[in-house]
């Protein structure tokens, strides 16, 4: 089970596609910036899928000063005017983005509040016939970028004392999912670094909420190369995910899955590992 967008194409430098007048940077712990009540806010893989969902619910609840970034510039652009944001196209897997996006970001923002990192590709297959360079782009956009850009940021947030970071998991990296190896593989890398971050961050007045949808309705399937034909689950549409990104940030939540009841599947292993492999071998 997949979800996440694939930007459609990369860019090599970090750029603002489109940006109102650059803000100055305040001290930290200065303005607005209590994540649910508002504040600065980058969002990554908006360019369209959750990424983009996110960006406009967290637009329409207003409050937020927000930063885009994605890979499309077109697309990008489109999202970003619809949301009322700056747009900062970069490709996040290459050498030095991240401190360029952050550098960009805290320029156009002045600080940052809230971090959600949703960037994300995938490749569907027996992993055997897997290219080789679609493993390290897997590997690269969905853990490694992610990884050194909140390396990047998580500094400001903590000498601010406040803010949140979220990462958008997967259930296949919960679970693990066939043809699916590598994307599971770095999805369930991430999830154990949200938990490893979060206790290393206890006290410092920053967060870190993990959510894990399942099947979701964007245009992942069709970018990864092969469709989802499955009857069940049914995929859920982006704007719920952005629901509950908008709800974990709210409320402080360690971990949300979307729908909720795929929390199942995951305890299940966790309590009966045996069991939940002979069912999982059964129905795929």
């Amino acid at each position: 089970m997949s979800h996440a967008p694939s930007p459609a194409g990369p860019s090599n430098s970090t750029r603002p596609a489109s940006a109102p007048a650059a803000e100055r940077r305040t001290a930290p712990g200065t303005g607005r910036g209590r994540p649910g009540r508002g504040g600065a806010a980058l969002v990554t893989g908006a360019s369209s899928g959750i990424g983009a969902a996110v960006a406009r619910r967290l637009a329409a609840e207003g409050g937020w000063r927000l930063a885009l970034n994605g890979r499309d510039v077109t697309r990008l652009e489109q999202v970003a005017a619809e949301a009322g944001a700056v747009a900062l196209a970069a490709d996040l897997s290459r050498p030095g983005a991240d401190r360029r996006l952050t550098d960009l970001t805290l320029d156009r923002l002045g600080r940052l509040d809230l971090l959600v990192a949703g960037a994300g590709v995938g490749w569907a297959g027996d992993f055997t016939g897997m290219p080789a360079a679609r493993i390290d782009e897997i590997v690269g956009v969905d853990l490694l970028a992610t990884v050194h850009l909140v390396r990047a940021l998580l500094p400001h947030m903590v000498a601010a004392g406040s803010g949140r970071v979220v990462l958008i998991g997967s259930l296949a990296g919960s679970v693990g999912v066939r043809g699916e190896a590598v994307y599971s593989a770095a999805k369930a890398a991430l999830g154990t670094f949200a938990d490893s971050l979060r206790y290393e961050l206890r006290g410092t007045g920053v967060g870190v909420s993990h959510v894990v949808p399942g099947v979701v309705d964007t245009p992942f399937f069709d970018r990864r190369g092969i469709p989802y034909t499955r009857s069940w689950p049914r995929p859920v549409p982006a704007e719920r995910v952005a629901d509950a990104v908008c709800a974990a940030v709210r409320h402080g939540r360690d971990e949300v899955y979307v729908p909720g009841w795929l929390r199942l599947p995951a305890l299940v292993r966790g309590a009966a590992p045996g069991l939940y492999r002979r069912l999982a071998a059964r129905y795929g």
